[in-house]
């Protein structure tokens, strides 16, 4: 039943990226909406995961959460498009700023992230909330791998990120907030330092681990 998750599209989704968290979601009991600028691909990609395709336009006037899954230099394109239907939404920026070739390079933009690109590109009635740049796509694309790292999730409005943390959780991954949208910088430059440890190690999909945290309070 889906009656009480919120309706999430990914925009971007016929990517690894974000084929992974979308099959993830959807075998988590969540309505979730493939978005591509090309519908025929958005059908098909969405079919192999149970999900429903459509255009972006469509995705995102049709869910309560959009997760963009696009590369950075179709970043600020894609959101111009898609900003009137976004309002009063949440939108989930998983844009890590990386420049080919030098992707184990930190290159931020002069904006200071991509988060902050985002929330000027939108406006301040769309709630942005950066996360999900350091988890390995490859793993992400396995259902049953269990990700052993956590997600480091920013944002300005606490219900927000809370509402991000029980994405995370539903994709099987530990949600850590982590404060202001100002601070994603952080998870953004860390991208190229795992690219660089994954090549330097030979690891399939390096992450981070947020040590001594206390356990949540329960209720």
């Amino acid at each position: 039943m889906t009656e009480n998750l919120p309706v999430v599209a990914v925009i971007g989704g016929t990517g690894a990226e974000g084929a992974g968290l979308a099959a993830r979601w959807v075998r988590a009991g969540y309505r979730v909406i493939v978005g591509s600028r090309n519908t025929d691909n958005a059908v098909e990609a969405a079919a192999a995961i149970g999900a429903e395709g459509m255009d972006n336009a469509a995705a995102v006037a049709a869910c309560d959460i959009a997760v963009l899954t696009v590369p950075y230099s179709a970043q600020r394109a894609t959101l111009t498009g898609l900003r009137e239907g976004l309002q009063g939404k949440i939108l989930v920026d998983v844009t890590v700023p990386l420049v080919p070739p030098k992707v184990m390079r930190v290159q931020l933009p002069e904006e200071g992230c991509a988060a902050l690109i985002a929330q000027a590109v939108l406006g301040n009635d769309v709630r942005v909330v950066s996360a999900f740049q350091n988890v390995s796509a490859g793993h992400l694309k396995d259902p049953d791998y269990v990700i052993d790292c956590d997600v480091l999730i920013t944002g300005d409005h606490p219900e927000a990120r809370a509402e991000v943390v029980k994405l995370a959780t539903a994709a099987g991954l530990n949600g850590v907030e982590a404060g202001p949208l100002d601070n994603a910088v952080a998870a953004e430059a860390m991208t190229s330092l795992l690219i660089w440890m994954n090549r330097k190690y030979k690891s399939p999909g390096a992450g981070i681990r947020i040590t001594a945290l206390p356990p949540e309070n329960e209720d």
